[in-house]
């Protein structure tokens, strides 16, 4: 009852987990490094000295909620259903705000699986989506099913590997709905556009490189954002190429990537360098860019300016944050920065009325003032399985906010609700497989992908 592996990095053709960042560091060679990576170099490794062991992570300073905001209620937008859910984050521009359940008690109501799940190969990087009544899934190996909504039976699958594609390493791949189609971006470097009813395929078109991110589609029109930082946009009903910008590369990042976000003739793209641009949706022309580089980052891994979390555009603003501790306030049409705030992650940030929620790499839940980017509340999710040792680092995925509650999921299955006022823990559940992508919302339901591709329906 109910009151991503994002740890992971891309060095060119390199894919690296957490446990695999020490030999990343005596690759890169940097300065004053190199004294822990003697057991990589083959030299004995001295005996650990006496004493606690103390996280450095724990010695960094934390963020604490600002004293003027004591006194103020936190207010949200009345909560309002969502009868799809059509593409990664929801909506195009990522702007949700409060969605409504039905009951304030969600219970489990089916459990399916969708194929191939997360292996150190392919990766689950994206959402299901739901339209009218039908859940779309892709798997790692590219297949996309389509499930009813209300049983969880399956509908149809189609196959979108080439051919002719011999290589078994995919990394990647979403989906998005409009109009009656599915279009499917993958690591094969397509795009495909899929009849939903039928499962036919309407067009496919060859792109520069792979994709990780699902695509975006708004208005006959669908943007897609590759792994070498490109941004590409396509006409929706031919697959005909409309325009691309390109980004600067970037030799290490997270895998996986954030959508782009798109409203009011604007598309933002967000890029593994940390470099977000706001390009014109009729012809790619860049209307301000802005880089989201954290001061004072002397990690490998925090110096990743990567903006893997979804950017979001709220009315005059866009709210985005990296992997290298910086979340932004910016205006839509100036590119004038707001509000800056030194914490962030690879999670998207959930705007709601007047506050901002973020999760950042620290594991804090933070809620935030959105004109101004104070900070009201702190809660500090837990880090480790293992807190007095401070083993086995525990990565959680989300916010979510449904019905008065926060939603955040965790790799080790685990599903916490937080108040969206105080920032009290509520409750926690445990689900089949780790949870590595916040849920999917609509009508009556969260749907839940792990990353053993088991998809489970809470309602």
């Amino acid at each position: 009852m109910i009151g991503p592996t994002g740890r992971e990095l891309e060095l060119g053709d390199m894919v690296l987990t957490t446990r695999g960042i020490k030999s990343l560091l005596c690759v890169m060679g940097l300065t004053g490094l190199l004294a822990g990576c003697s057991s990589w170099l083959g030299e004995a490794e001295a005996p650990p000295l006496p004493g606690e062991r103390i996280s450095v992570l724990a010695l960094q300073s934390t963020v604490q909620p600002d004293v003027e905001l004591s006194d103020q209620r936190v207010i949200l937008p009345e909560p309002e259903p969502m009868v799809d859910w059509p593409q990664n984050g929801g909506f195009p521009n990522h702007a949700l705000h409060h969605v409504a359940l039905a009951s304030d008690v969600l219970e489990q109501d089916w459990s399916i699986d969708i194929g191939e799940g997360s292996m150190d190969d392919n990766l689950l990087l994206n959402q299901a989506i739901v339209a009218r009544g039908v859940i779309f899934t892709i798997d790692a190996s590219a297949e996309v099913r389509a499930f009813a909504a209300g049983s969880g039976k399956e509908i149809w699958s189609l196959e979108l590997a080439p051919e002719d594609e011999e290589d078994s390493t995919l990394l990647g791949g979403g989906l998005a709905y409009e109009g009656g189609i599915i279009y499917a971006t993958t690591g094969f470097a397509e795009i495909i556009a899929i009849d939903a009813p039928s499962a036919t395929i309407l067009w496919r078109q060859q792109v520069s490189a792979p994709m990780r991110s699902a695509p975006t589609v708004r208005g006959g029109r669908v943007f897609a954002i590759t792994i070498d930082n490109q941004t590409i946009a396509l006409n929706a009903l031919t697959g005909e190429s409309l325009w691309n910008h390109r980004g600067a590369s970037e030799g290490a990042s997270f895998i996986g990537g954030a959508s782009p976000a798109v409203d009011q003739g604007v598309v933002i793209s967000a890029y593994s360098t940390g470099e977000m641009y706001a390009l014109r949706v009729e012809n790619g022309q860049v209307i301000w860019s802005d880089a989201l580089a954290g001061a004072g980052r002397t990690d490998a891994v925090s110096a990743i300016a990567d903006i893997r979390g979804l950017p979001v555009i709220d009315n005059d603003l866009v709210i985005a944050t990296s992997n290298s501790g910086l979340t932004v306030a910016i205006d839509l049409r100036t590119g004038y920065r707001v509000w800056e705030l030194e914490a962030g992650g690879i999670q998207s940030p959930w705007v709601a009325g007047d506050y901002i929620y973020i999760l950042t790499n620290t594991n804090d839940l933070i809620a935030l003032r959105r004109k101004t980017g104070q900070v009201k509340w702190v809660t500090v999710l837990p880090r480790f399985v293992d807190p007095e040792d401070q083993d086995e680092p525990i990565v959680w995925t989300g916010p979510v906010l449904v019905g008065d509650r926060l939603i955040v999921g965790n790799e080790q299955g685990e599903v916490m609700t937080v108040s969206p006022y105080s920032g009290d823990i509520l409750g926690k559940d445990e689900l089949s497989g780790p949870i590595t992508l916040p849920p999917s919302v609509a009508g009556d339901s969260l749907y839940f992908l792990t990353a053993d591709a088991d998809l489970i329906a809470y309602r």
